[in-house]
């Protein structure tokens, strides 16, 4: 039951984050490193893995293949965390975090979600 429960928690959680980057893109171009081409399409892109994967993740026979794929997601993902840190958790005017909450969004927690995805490969 808990484990269904947290599955149910995952699939909306990525749903709603890759909705997220449709209904408010400018809060994630400032956490794109600037090294990376095309914000826009890596935003894009971005929500549309989201998106498919949370929706991969309600089937048992795609859900494994969802799993590692948001692993992988999430690894992609590290960049953007490690600028975060290194413009000391301020991306713009707007969008200031301490640095410390910046650290907590790269570890532990992105190995966290990793570990959530891994417990509901199969």
């Amino acid at each position: 039951m808990i484990k269904k429960i947290s599955l149910v928690v995952m699939v909306l959680l990525y749903i709603s984050a890759g909705i997220n980057h449709f209904v408010n893109p400018e809060s994630y171009y400032p956490i794109i490193p600037p090294y990376l081409p095309n914000p826009e399409l890596i935003n894009i892109a971005s929500g549309v893995a989201e998106i498919v994967l949370g929706i991969l993740l309600v089937f048992k026979s795609t859900r494994s293949l969802a799993a590692y794929g948001v692993i992988l997601m999430l690894t992609l993902f590290i960049p953007a965390h490690v600028y975060m840190i290194q413009k000391g958790g301020c991306m713009s005017e707007t969008m200031c975090l301490p640095v410390w909450a910046a650290w907590i969004r790269l570890f532990p927690l992105q190995f966290i979600l990793m570990a959530w995805a891994w417990w509901h490969r199969k």
